[in-house]
């Protein structure tokens, strides 16, 4: 019999086993499924429809679906039963899905039915299908550039396919958003258009001259249309044609006088136009042919010139300018030119015949003969000989002892011994070939003879003849001899004698100097430039690049192989000009330029450039003579040691800093300053009648003048000190000069005048004065009386600028010790001498107290502006007449006295002077032409 208990676990397996026999089938899907999702969306649309099919319905439970399970955690998707009965589900997103993250996902599903009962006991699931979800796109983003903007540049006068192509690009997802589907220029009225893969082209020739830059807004779409939110600037630079030549330099290049080496093109480079170079070669020309002779050089005259290059003294200037004692130069053109460098022109037609005086004697074996010349072709097809300098028989015969002449542009030097000298067959003409003689610009030559040999310079470069002829020696004869200048002298063998042999050209400083030769290093001096090309910092200048400097530093040439090198070298290239003073104006430049390419037939060509250096006005210096203007001495003292005319003597110059390179018009505005510069000549010049060389002279130590590149000539119309130094120099050498007179008893007074110059007269200084008065035995005593007795009519001018700041240790507002002491003893004197004459004169009271009280006033002087010159001798013959007429008026009190007049002939050793400063007078001064014409 069963239990209880057992009855029940029968009736419990017998309940199952109908459950189970009631689930027999598992739910059914597809196999796979294919869906499609908007962005920012969370349904999917599934092909085909998520339906699950299960064989046991319509039994509940057994038939139903419970849930869709999705295998594969990393998918943001979950399904969910619709409808459980009908199988159907749905997937959807668990969250918004961005196609730009991903655009498609692919996972596991599979269906559950609902089991046996409410709990879903023993459920059976489904087979796994795959499902397959692409997410579609939505046009959210706009087109965006990828460059913030766009450059190109074009040469006018092109038209191109493709300028250049700028590029939009877009962040959706889909091809149908994501592309960029047309581009648009948004500017108006301009010559380019743009296609839709964004390629800018021109649709006409472009003008550089009439604009050079374009600018352009272009906007993009995608293939949604939607636009971009930005537009790009696109800019587009019109180039002129390349032209291969220099670019970046000035047409003009101010220069300050006095500022050394100026670059002349700090920014130029050479533009080849991509035109691969194998070298180059640059040559730069500064043109200076029309600044006088040849280039800024030193204008003084050929003495001074020869005095400070050291050249060997003796010379003799055979062009010398005309004047009285140098007259036969007065009937030759002359240029002479703002520079006061003289030049004489020959147009074939005038030569001068050198006075005998004049001539060297005897020119020995050694010897020089030197001359600037300009000299151009000869006219006509067979040209003459065209004579420079010519030495021949003055008279009944027309032989030519020496000579120096031009032929077919060829220069011929003739010597000529006589049998006085040698017998044999030996050199006499000596030819050169060069093209300095006939290219009509100035040179500088130079004959230097050491016989046989004969050497040539030429602007200080050495040439030998390239033909030497042999000649016998001349027969010796006691005809004269004449020397002549511009052609050469026929004065045989002719109906009358008369000049041949014309020069046609110009020539200046033409010397000849017997018995000595002159070195290369003077010979370079006398003819140097003082302006030229440079290379700053030269240390810093490219191996690789070559240079070379012609002698005058004229023409520059450099070659190098590396395009950046030779630009930089180019901007090193400088302009430098050494004279204090240089002479202003236009300086011309040409650069040419030749290029070398790599195994090319054709290369491409440079042009020449031309600019051109403006020296600017320096500032002109105002020379002033300062010093006493009167003095008076006793005529003992011109027969004795003689009176320096110029002891306080003072040169100074200044400029106005506000009248630099002449570009303040109101020269108030500047201030005066103090300069330094050379002096090249001090004339003294007797003013009224000359002096009586038999009894008045004015002599000059020679030993002053050694150390020193000066030199004096005198006469009876004054004295000439030449020579380039300093101003210092010159007052020195100034101070020295004294005036002697051996019988001045019929003279009162002499006058001198005084004036200076550099840069031979083109600056002067002031005309100062000098007067020297003459006092004989008579006038000394009224001379000394009238300073004793009556020091208050002394004329005390004071001088308004430039002594006391120029000069501080010799102020002109404060005296100087001894000028104190002086005046001291002169008011002890004062006083000694009114004491005396109280004690004479007792009775006369009132007289003796106006007297003194007009002493006392005396005593009381302003004196702060006083300069006194001592002159001993004066003051003590002055002093014993004075002594004696105060015994002779003193007989009475003759005892009483005697302690007085010994006091009185003591202090009477010192001595006093007239004083009367006055400003020098400023006007034009004219040069003395001196007898002496050899150095």
């Amino acid at each position: 019999m069963l239990t209880a208990t057992g009855l029940l676990a029968v009736v419990a397996l017998g309940l199952s086993a109908a459950h189970s026999k009631v689930n027999k089938h598992k739910p059914w899907i597809e196999t796979s499924y294919h869906g499609v999702i908007t962005e920012n969306t969370d349904v999917v649309l599934l092909d085909p429809p998520l339906v699950a099919l299960d064989k046991d319905a319509p039994i509940p439970y057994a038939g139903e679906i419970c849930a869709f399970n999705i295998h594969g955690l990393e998918a943001p998707f979950e399904a969910v039963v619709l409808n459980g009965t009908s199988g159907e589900g749905q997937v959807r997103a668990r969250g918004l899905v961005d196609c730009e993250l991903q655009k498609e996902y692919t996972f596991i599903i599979q269906a559950h039915d609902c089991g046996s009962g409410p709990g879903g006991t023993d459920g059976k699931k489904s087979h796994k299908a795959v499902v397959h979800i692409q997410v579609n796109d939505v046009n959210e983003f706009a087109p965006v550039f990828r460059e913030p903007q766009y450059q190109a540049a074009v040469t006018e006068g092109k038209i191109y396919d493709n300028i250049l192509q700028v590029e939009a690009t877009d962040q959706d997802c889909s091809p149908q958003y994501s592309q960029i589907c047309n581009y648009q220029i948004t500017t108006t009225n301009i010559p380019f258009a743009i296609d839709r893969n964004g390629n800018i082209r021109n649709t006409e020739k472009l003008i550089y001259d009439e604009k050079q830059q374009y600018e352009i807004q272009v906007t993009a779409w995608d293939c949604g249309q939607k636009r971009a939110l930005h537009s790009v600037l696109v800019r587009i630079d019109v180039k002129p044609v390349c032209k291969p030549g220099w670019q970046g330099w000035n047409k003009r290049v101010d220069y300050e006088p006095g500022t050394g080496s100026k670059p002349l093109f700090p920014k130029m480079h050479l533009e080849t136009c991509g035109g691969p170079l194998s070298s180059l070669r640059t040559t730069v020309d500064l043109l200076t042919s029309h600044i006088r002779k040849g280039c800024d050089r030193e204008t003084y005259t050929e003495k001074s010139m020869q005095k400070l290059c050291g050249a060997s003294s003796g010379s003799t200037d055979l062009l010398p300018a005309p004047s009285a004692a140098t007259n036969w130069t007065t009937s030759l053109m002359t240029d002479s030119g703002k520079d006061s460098d003289l030049i004489f022109k020959f147009d074939g037609h005038q030569a001068a015949k050198i006075p005998d005086w004049v001539v060297p004697q005897k020119l020995m074996d050694q010897f020089t003969i030197a001359t600037w010349m300009k000299h151009g072709p000869s006219p006509g097809l067979r040209a003459e000989k065209e004579t420079l300098l010519c030495n021949s028989d003055k008279t009944e015969m027309n032989r030519h002892h020496y000579s120096l002449y031009v032929h077919n542009c060829r220069l011929v030097f003739l010597l000529r011994r006589d049998f006085t000298q040698m017998d044999t067959f030996r050199p006499a003409e000596f030819h050169w070939k060069l093209d300095q003689i006939c290219d009509k610009e100035w040179h500088y030559y130079v004959v230097n003879v050491e016989f046989p040999a004969v050497t040539l310079y030429v602007d200080g470069v050495t040439f030998d003849p390239y033909l030497v002829t042999d000649d016998w020696p001349i027969h010796p004869s006691q005809i004269d001899v004449q020397l002549t200048v511009g052609a050469c002298w026929q004065g045989g063998e002719v109906t009358k004698p008369r000049f041949t042999q014309y020069f046609r050209g110009s020539l200046s400083g033409m010397t000849i100097r017997p018995g000595k030769i002159e070195s290369q290093k003077v010979i370079s001096c006398l003819q140097a430039c003082k302006e030229g090309l440079d290379i700053n910092s030269l240390e810093s200048l490219d191996k690789s690049i070559k240079f070379h400097f012609n002698p005058a530093q004229s023409k520059l040439v450099m070659e190098g192989e590396d395009l950046e090198n030779m630009n930089t070298a180019m901007k090193k290239v400088s302009y430098i000009n050494s004279r204090q003073f240089p002479t202003p104006g236009v300086r011309h430049l040409r650069i040419s330029t030749t290029v070398q390419c790599f195994g090319e037939d054709t290369c491409i060509t440079i042009p020449d450039i031309e600019a051109v250096v403006m020296v600017l006005q320096p500032s002109e210096p105002r020379i002033t003579i300062t010093g006493m203007e009167r003095q008076s001495h006793p005529a003992s003292d011109l027969r004795a040691q003689g009176v320096a005319l110029f002891r306080q003597l003072h040169i100074i110059s200044s400029v106005n800093t506000g009248d630099t390179a002449a570009h303040s018009t109101d020269k108030r505005q500047g201030i005066l300053e103090e300069i330094i510069h050379n002096l090249d000549y001090c004339d003294i010049l007797v003013l009224g009648e000359e002096l009586r060389p038999d009894q008045e002279s004015l002599q000059l130590q020679r030993s002053i003048l050694h150390g020193k590149h000066l030199d004096a000539t005198n006469s009876t119309s004054g004295m000439s000190i030449y020579g380039v130094d300093s101003m210092a120099n010159y007052e020195e050498v100034i101070r020295e000069v004294h005036y002697y007179n051996l019988r001045p008893e019929d003279l009162t007074e002499r006058r001198f005048r005084l004036t200076c110059s550099e840069l031979n007269g083109r600056y002067t200084s002031n005309e100062f004065n000098s007067e020297v008065s003459i006092l004989h035995n008579s006038e000394v005593r009224a001379h000394v009386s009238q300073s004793v007795a009556a020091p208050q009519h002394m004329q005390l001018v004071h001088h308004p600028y430039m002594i006391d700041e120029l000069y501080p240790e010799h102020p002109s507002g404060v005296p100087s010790i001894a000028t104190m002491v002086i005046v001291m003893c002169i008011a002890s004197l004062v006083v000694v001498v009114v004491l005396g004459i109280y004690r004479i004169h007792l009775t006369h009271q009132q007289e003796v107290k106006l007297s003194a009280t007009s002493n006392e006033q005396d005593g009381n002087w302003d004196d702060s502006a006083l300069t006194i010159t001592v002159n001993p001798m004066e003051y003590a013959q002055a002093t014993e007449e004075v002594v004696t007429s105060e015994e002779e008026n003193e007989e009475e009190d003759e005892d009483e006295d005697e302690d007085e007049d010994d006091i009185t002939s003591a202090e009477s050793d010192d001595s006093e002077e007239e004083v009367d400063v006055q400003l020098p007078t400023v006007q034009g001064t004219k040069r003395l032409n001196w007898q002496k014409t050899t150095y």
